[in-house]
């Protein structure tokens, strides 16, 4: 059997036993292993080691340990709650006002971490059953928690994009530029929606009731000073910093890690208890992360070496596409991933893939990031799967049905979809502002 062949077979098998449900990782190497022994003999072990080195010697991918800790803090400090209620009362006599609050409250959530799931399932606690009570659109109510909750994906500090970034050799700080007029654009146009939904339908989403929200305008100046400064302090610390080139994301983010833990000792939310466990989940989380690297690029390596990535670009460049042509069936292949496969997996198996493709057809690696992120937000509320309805699922009163959160999802989603095209169409939505801070 040709070195091509091999590399073809162990990216089918690779394939299969992710469908089946091998742990991702172990998978990676294992079949690295076997197929640059079969392949290339001894020096499969100098590869790996030489691989190993290499990702454990990346700066770039601390950044993900401190953001993942800087968001489960944040996540257990309370602060959450105190904007949620704080943008609700402020919003309260506007139509809709707990979904609208509900979507604002992700998109700064989403600027403070660079997780989803979180933001879906405390938003779900919070957000859900006020909504309930008040005869909510169901739909309506689900939809605009899922859909939120997982602007995460795109909204800076994106785990998302740092991992874009370390795999593909480009600028942290360029994507996250990227991603800033994308990720506004989508929450806006979710805003939007939920303004012309409720004011078609008013009872749909009623206004929160004036004993709810009778606060003097000096209890609100409160509630905005302890509600919403601080977690914005922390924000534009963090990101202000890595745009003007103060700091490192890997130095803003430990800051970040910093600033939560300061914000949660102020909440009183500091406890023992809850530190081991953000601490814990930060690890659980990250060596997850960076055990999937280590095995993806013992695995990349050999199946480069072994011809197989030469093999599948010939065979996308003797299609003889056209660029968008290209870009269309990538971003179609990569939201069919997104049905069975968690983002990290994406971007770090399947990516490498169309790197090299998209040089070919001279395509800019930024705004290519910003389509798949978008994209993967997409497949995130898609069915079959849409991992964002289970999240939702989990912590929502037995009378949501999951056909519900799925039917609400859908309008989100065409959302989605059309920033997604909006982007295409539009390069400079993702690329004005990385060109104007880089001159």
């Amino acid at each position: 059997m040709s070195d091509e062949a091999l590399g073809i077979l162990q990216l089918a098998l690779l394939t299969g036993a992710i469908f089946v449900g091998f742990p991702t990782a172990f998978t990676l190497m294992a079949l690295g292993f076997v197929f640059g022994y079969i392949g290339f003999g001894h020096l499969v072990f100098d590869m790996m080691v030489q691989r190993t080195f290499f990702v454990m010697t990346n700066d770039v991918l601390i950044s993900i340990v401190l953001f993942v800790f800087m968001g489960y803090i944040v996540e257990r400090s309370g602060i959450l709650d105190r904007l949620f209620k704080t943008i609700l009362v402020v919003s309260g006599p506007l139509r809709g006002s707990l979904a609208l609050s509900t979507v604002l409250t992700c998109t700064i959530f989403a600027m403070a971490t660079g997780i989803i799931g979180a933001a879906v399932t405390i938003m779900g606690l919070l957000a859900l059953p006020p909504m309930l009570r008040l005869k909510y659109d169901k739909r309506l109510a689900s939809g605009a928690i899922a859909a939120g909750g997982t602007l995460g994906i795109l909204v800076p500090p994106s785990v998302l994009l740092i991992l874009y970034a370390a795999n593909a050799g480009e600028s942290i700080v360029r994507l996250y530029l990227g991603a800033f007029v994308p990720g506004f654009l989508l929450s806006g146009l979710y805003i939007i929606y939920i303004f012309i939904y409720t004011w078609v339908r008013p009872r749909a989403g009623p206004a929160l009731p004036p004993e709810e929200r009778a606060f003097s305008f000096g209890q609100k100046t409160v509630m905005v000073v302890t509600g919403v400064v601080p977690i914005s302090v922390l924000i534009l610390s963090v990101l202000g910093s890595i745009v003007l080139g103060w700091a490192t994301p890997t130095e803003a983010a430990g800051v970040g890690a910093f600033g939560a833990l300061v914000l949660s000792a102020m909440y009183r939310r500091l406890t023992w208890g809850n530190l081991k466990a953000a601490v814990f989940q930060s690890i659980r989380t990250s060596s997850m992360v960076l055990t999937l690297l280590v095995g993806s690029a013992i695995f990349s390596g050999v199946f480069a070496r072994l011809g197989g990535a030469r093999v599948i670009e010939e065979f996308v460049v003797g299609l003889g596409l056209s660029t968008g042509g290209f870009i269309w069936l990538m971003m179609g292949v990569v939201f069919l991933l997104g049905w069975p496969l968690e983002w990290t997996e994406i971007i770090i198996i399947f990516m490498p893939l169309f790197w090299p493709i998209a040089a070919r057809y001279n395509i800019d690696p930024i705004w290519l990031g910003i389509l798949v992120a978008v994209n993967l937000q997409t497949a995130f509320l898609s069915p079959p799967v849409a991992m964002a309805a289970f999240y939702l699922k989990g912590v929502a009163p037995k009378q949501v049905l999951l056909a519900d959160i799925w039917w609400g999802m859908l309008p989100f989603m065409g959302i989605q979809v059309l920033t997604l095209v909006l982007v295409y169409v539009f390069p400079k939505l993702a690329l004005w502002l990385p060109n104007l801070v880089f001159k």
